[in-house]
């Protein structure tokens, strides 16, 4: 699962602009109405076939794939290529397709990655005073930087740099190409009341500078850079704490293929620098003072839309060295051909890939993907043997392991720009990622699995899998990450994510963060294999039913 770095630099974005927002209450999404998994005449085939996930499989295979052999899986580097073939060599054993074309092998879909690491140095001179990088400005995570020579520009203000229905900060302003300085926060009328209020979605949402970088690349814009409230000196104590992280390469996707416009996603916008700013910094790039700024915001609130700022930014010189290389990684790719619905396809995923080594450490992941790898593997067996049997599903399966979700989701956003099959006849995504080891919410007796995304594209959907669980599996469905405005944002920090926001309906599977997440100490002997083996046992009854029923599910929801 990706980490987020990010977590903190939210906190921060959203305490220095006096957002405090409150944990929803927890929710369990609600089931319109019971749904009866569909049983052929006896014998029953999906318990059948289930009964073939066994735990001393999935730990046969995971010894394999989290050793230090694979020295921990990392995009582009020799462990990721050993673990993709392995994958290979076991899609190829138990007879699925290699369903890419142009490939040098069918199996894998080969893509480009950038990798960039910041060399230090860097600064941004405006006004004849000189402001460093991580002192007075910093970016949001690790990312590419647009100013690797020294860049003269002229920004733009864009004042909250936000936009709903007639309300748009951009109106009038070509951002193509340009850098844009934005005010965090949210606009508000004279009373303090948030003029922006989207629907479904708390008053605050403005306030989320990653929504604002999301909106500023939809607008086409290079870089934004957000004013904080912060004075210089608090600025820099946070600086030095989110210094380390930062230094950790960042990754991009060179071809991301079409845009989508997505002013959701908690992550990193692709292809857009994103800067945090102290107070003081922000108003040099606006080209105001304080109280220029604070008239600014009254006249706006009293107008109850954007207005004409009385200033204009100056032209500041930029420079964020950073080395750059290319690195080729690739999507592990099965197909299972289905009989009389072939052309719809299901896709079941996980992400194989981990941290590397790091400081002559290998972080063998075999959590966080080991299990969710292991346990696509064992879906695609029983499937294949129902198929050898002459019960082979009637829609198609696509069992893809993915790689560099740990920089980016870039797998799931790659094959998902750059589809093998249609997405139009993409059914859905049943992701599975950490589904191995019990977190620190559940007692070690438990038998559970949390379930994010069932019902935000398709009720259906949601029901299907909670008769799947009532039927065969009887595990605790766990719904905490499934509220709106969850803290974690668990929803956006997987593969399935880049399915969902193409509006194809996803269940993400996963047991949560433990102690051992992202450490070099998430190994093999860790893993509840006998529990690892029921959650695969339930995406399997899910998945057998959605292949073999006679509907296609219906895409009916639109949740946050």
């Amino acid at each position: 699962m990706k980490n987020m770095v990010l977590c903190g630099l939210l906190a921060l974005a959203n305490g220095l602009t006096a957002a405090a927002q409150q944990a929803p209450a927890k929710a369990k999404p609600k089931a319109k109405s019971a749904v009866t998994i569909s049983k052929s005449a006896a014998p029953n085939w999906s318990r059948t076939y289930a009964t073939g996930i066994r735990p001393e499989e999935l730990r046969q295979h995971l010894t394999v794939v989290a050793s230090d052999a694979f020295q921990g899986r990392e995009a582009g580097q020799p462990g990721q290529k050993l673990a993709a073939e392995y994958l290979v060599k076991q899609f190829a054993e138990l007879g699925l397709q290699g369903p890419v074309t142009g490939s040098d092998n069918p199996y894998l879909q080969h893509f480009q990655l950038t990798r960039g690491n910041y060399e230090g140095g860097g600064y941004l001179k405006v006004n004849g005073q000189r402001y460093e990088w991580l002192s007075d400005f910093f970016s949001y995570g690790p990312m590419p930087s647009p100013f690797r020579a020294e860049t003269v520009t002229q920004p733009i203000f864009v004042g909250f740099g936000v936009e709903q229905g007639p309300y748009s900060d951009y109106a009038g302003l070509d951002v193509k190409g340009k850098d844009v300085v934005a005010i965090m926060g949210a606009p508000q009328d004279e009373r303090g009341r948030n003029l922006l209020k989207p629907y479904g979605r708390k008053a605050d949402y403005w306030d989320s500078g990653l929504r604002k970088a999301a909106l500023a690349k939809a607008k086409g814009a290079r870089s934004i850079f957000l004013m904080t409230f912060a004075p210089t000196a608090e600025f820099q104590k946070q600086a030095v704490q989110f210094a380390d992280p930062l230094h950790e390469p960042a990754f991009s996707l060179p071809d991301p293929g079409p845009e989508i416009i997505d002013t959701v996603r908690e992550d990193l916008p692709p292809g857009i620098g994103v800067y945090l700013t102290s107070q003081e910094l922000g108003l040099q790039l606006a080209g105001t003072t304080l109280p220029g700024l604070m008239e600014y915001v009254r006249t706006l609130g009293q107008a109850g839309g954007p207005v004409k700022a009385g200033f204009q930014p100056p032209a500041v010189t930029i420079h964020l060295p950073q080395a750059q290389e290319q690195l080729t990684t690739e999507n592990v790719l099965g197909f299972l051909e289905g009989s009389d619905k072939k052309e719809e396809v299901l896709v079941i995923s996980a992400h194989y890939d981990h941290l590397g080594v790091k400081h002559d450490t290998i972080y063998n992941g075999a959590d966080d993907d080991g299990s969710g790898t292991v346990a696509v593997l064992a879906l695609a067996k029983a499937f294949s043997q129902a198929k050898k049997d002459g019960h082979g599903p009637r829609r198609s399966i696509l069992f893809a392991t993915m790689t560099a979700e740990e920089e980016g989701l870039f797998g799931s956003e790659y094959y998902t720009a750059h589809p093998v099959f249609p997405l139009a006849n993409t059914i859905a995504d049943l992701n599975i990622d950490m589904v191995g080891r019990t977190d620190r919410k559940h007692s070690p007796k438990k038998r559970f699995v949390c379930v994010v995304g069932s019902d935000k594209l398709s009720s259906e959907l949601h029901r299907i899998n909670e008769a799947a669980n009532r039927d065969y599996t009887k595990l605790e469905l766990d719904y905490h990450f499934n509220i709106p405005n969850e803290p974690e944002h668990i929803y956006y920090r997987s593969d399935h994510y880049n399915f969902a926001r193409r509006k194809i309906p996803v269940i993400f599977y996963t047991t949560g963060e433990h102690a051992d997440y992202h450490k070099a100490t998430d190994d093999v002997e860790k893993i509840e294999f006998d529990k690892l083996a029921e959650r695969a046992q339930l995406v399997f009854h899910t998945a057998w039913e959605l292949v073999n029923r006679e509907g296609r599910i219906v895409v009916d929801s639109n949740k946050p």
